[in-house]
């Protein structure tokens, strides 16, 4: 069902439409950690390591879907709360068209460039053949990602956060056992673990679309929508392009560190492959949280609703400190635990290399959670300058800390402790742009035509 999120106590709003993007993104994240869990469980500590290793390029494949759903989903909420729902659905033909040639360039990128690019990362020989298989089988189903990331984002412009949270529950639980069921049964190895998600986001992908496609034709237009324009193509660009560098040099940048952990044998890759995998569940759902606040922003822009900006900051910075609580103590007390959902026998570097980063980063949850929250309304804003600034000194500080302090006595410990230095100056950056927003007192004017 669509929903106005331009009326209505805005705490109410986001905590209504934000809980299900919460529960969507846990299931989204569920494909990456089955694929883990089941390597490390029913093949070998080196099948863990190896996925892991791939994990951090298919992270710039993913950047740039994520950008695409950004960039569509900004500027269609900006016409769903401004309802001019003839250019909302040429945005949507439009996002959807120039969605598919980014995928079809990764495609060959990747098709010819996969053994390059885990040969970058300093892949060990011994982890190589199955990071490549894994990498490949990956790219093929790159057209599934991206458009059931579009499709993500136009229920999310339209106010629905139910539907796609139906979607991957079903899809994820599908995804765990076919991985089970290929690994263990079929004695497929890595390649099954690759084929079950496959197979998995394809059905959730097709089902997805068509869902779409028939909630948009419910919604009644003035006269026909274009199938493509160059001027919402550009309105889309505005956002998605600043979103997929971010994103992308966040993966380039975890590549670098990957590579710097790489020295360090494949215990410690072990160990950081199922820890970080914990970790970017948690950053990925404040992350999707903030993708919510995006669209409660723009459709609030686009209807000329400034001070709800404001209302909705603080809503939303409550709400994810109250699920941050939780987490960060569930990590910080309970982290041999929870790796050993991983690893099954962990040798005593996976073990320890696991534990230390998942206890340096806990109490910092708090302190991204701010960071992402702020982020959104400055990407819901169209603000992408802003957003950029903060997001890039929280990256380059990270890979610059990681190479430096991996060389001191600290070795791997000191890349554990790059990340919440690069988290809470980045956080400071991005709360000085959000206040500085046209929101910032009650006389702050919109923009007349809502322009991304």
């Amino acid at each position: 069902m669509n929903k106005d999120l331009t009326n209505g106590k805005p705490q109410t709003v986001l905590w209504q439409f934000c809980l299900p993007l919460f529960g969507s993104i846990i299931f989204q994240q569920l494909y990456n950690i089955a694929d883990s869990l089941v390597a490390g469980k029913f093949i070998s500590e080196n099948a863990l390591a190896a996925v892991g290793n791939s994990y951090e390029i298919t992270l710039i494949f993913i950047a740039f879907a994520f950008g695409c759903n950004i960039g569509c989903s900004v500027i269609v909420s900006m016409f769903f709360g401004a309802k001019r729902y003839r250019e909302m659905k040429t945005a949507v033909s439009t996002s959807m068209i120039t969605s598919g040639v980014i995928c079809a360039v990764l495609m060959l990128i990747g098709g010819l460039f996969c053994g390059r690019l885990l040969q970058m990362i300093h892949t060990p020989d011994v982890l190589f053949a199955d990071s490549a298989l894994y990498l490949r089988i990956y790219i093929w189903g790159l057209p599934f990602v991206f458009f059931y990331n579009i499709s993500n984002g136009i229920f999310s412009a339209l106010g629905d956060s139910r539907t796609p949270f139906l979607f991957l529950a079903a899809s994820s639980c599908s995804n765990i056992a076919m991985d089970i069921w290929f690994v263990a049964g079929f004695h497929m190895g890595v390649a099954g673990v690759a084929w079950a998600t496959f197979l998995c986001q394809g059905v959730s992908c097709i089902l997805a679309l068509i869902f779409v496609l028939r909630r948009l034709g419910t919604v009644e237009a003035e006269g026909r929508a274009q199938l493509f324009s160059w001027d919402i193509c550009g309105r889309f660009a505005k956002v998605a392009v600043p979103s997929i560098l971010q994103q992308s040099f966040i993966s380039i940048g975890n590549i670098v560190i990957q590579g710097v952990i790489n020295g360090f044998g494949p215990g410690v890759m072990a160990g950081y492959s199922a820890a970080i995998k914990l970790n970017n569940l948690v950053i990925t759902s404040f992350t999707t949280l903030a993708n919510g606040v995006s669209n409660y922003t723009a459709q609030n822009l686009g209807a000329g609703k400034l001070p709800r900006i404001r209302e909705g900051f603080r809503a939303a910075l409550k709400m994810v400190w109250i699920l941050s609580a939780p987490i960060a103590a569930l990590y910080f007390g309970f982290s041999r635990g929870m790796l050993l959902f991983f690893l099954s026998e962990p040798s005593k570097d996976a073990m320890h290399s696991g534990v230390m980063l998942l206890r340096i980063l806990a109490p910092f949850y708090f302190v991204i959670s701010t960071k992402l929250v702020a982020d959104g309304i400055l990407r819901g804003s169209s603000m992408m300058k802003e957003f950029m600034a903060a997001t890039f000194t929280d990256l380059i500080l990270r890979v610059v800390l990681a190479i430096v302090l991996s060389r001191t006595a600290l070795g791997y410990v000191g890349i554990w402790c790059a990340w919440p230095v690069g988290w809470s100056i980045a956080a400071v950056l991005s709360l000085r742009f959000y206040m500085n927003g046209p929101w910032k007192s009650e006389s702050g004017t919109p923009a007349a035509d809502t322009e991304a």
